[in-house]
């Protein structure tokens, strides 16, 4: 049984106007091509994904099959050659300048000159006019990623996850509606990723966010996903769609149990198919 969060969850955006609900996002027959003087490789074939609002949705598979390609297409940073995507029910660009997505990638990516603060702020400054009204202020969003102690600190003095919490916050800023994670505890080590794997998972149940994640951990996957989608290739595709039926809240205890061992082995069995 899913556990949906409340009807106006205390960081959400603000829907679109119109009495239809778009899906949050909308993947329809997406292919990507790269060429170069002398051969084309395809690295993404004919994908087809919808994500509705509030779900979490993870996608795996092994390396080279095209995972960080797609969410680059996803969030508008590389264009599709062909197939068609939309966010809320607007392309990409349009839903990049409105701040409707928010990127978290594995680099934090942190400017080492400017403190916590400053760094989860800096965005505020471009494109001001696009700037979505702001329900609660950049201290309530550091005490939301567990940082407010440390706003004043700079990033040398911050661990890995820590950084990666200022990305997070950096990401939530603007309100976006969609959070977009591109492996953001790969460079972690185990015990921190485990840990962070529940952090994320906290804050997207108190905000509400629909979260696309990209990751090769399989544990990862079916601790914070309502559906996992396993790439295989190259190019790109979808071998299946896995609705991760587990009870919310979910907590450390959950990967004990035999329904979430059920889940991984399933998982990995369908990664040897790919």
């Amino acid at each position: 049984m899913l556990i949906q969060p409340p009807s106006t969850p205390p960081f959400a955006a603000t829907d679109l106007p119109g009495s239809a609900t778009p899906r949050a996002i909308d993947v329809r027959h997406v292919s990507k091509s790269f060429h170069d003087a002398n051969s084309v490789f395809e690295a993404v074939h004919d994908v087809n994904l919808q994500v509705d609002r509030g779900r979490f949705m993870s996608v795996i598979g092994l390396s080279g099959c095209g995972k960080s390609t797609l969410l680059r297409i996803v969030g508008g940073l590389i264009e599709p050659t062909e197939g068609s995507i939309t966010i809320d029910g607007l392309p990409p660009k349009a839903a990049q300048k409105q701040k409707s997505i928010g990127f978290v990638f594995q680099d934090a990516a942190l400017l080492p000159w400017l403190t916590v603060v400053e760094n989860v702020e800096v965005s505020l400054q471009v494109n001001q006019r696009a700037n979505r009204p702001r329900p609660r202020g950049t201290d309530e969003l550091l005490d939301l990623v567990g940082l407010l102690r440390f706003r004043n600190a700079f990033p040398h003095q911050l661990s890995g996850g820590m950084q990666q919490r200022v990305a997070l916050a950096r990401a939530l800023v603007h309100y976006p509606s969609i959070l977009l994670m591109d492996e953001p505890f790969g460079a972690l080590d185990e015990l921190t990723r485990a840990f962070m794997r529940y952090e994320l998972l906290r804050i997207a149940t108190r905000t509400g966010k629909t979260v696309l994640l990209v990751t090769h951990s399989i544990a990862e996957a079916v601790v914070l996903s309502d559906e996992v989608v396993v790439l295989a290739g190259p190019p790109g595709h979808v071998r299946e769609v896995v609705s991760i039926d587990l009870p919310r809240p979910r907590d450390e205890s959950i990967e004990r149990s035999p329904e979430f061992l059920a889940y991984a082995s399933l998982l990995r069995g369908v990664l040897k198919l790919s």
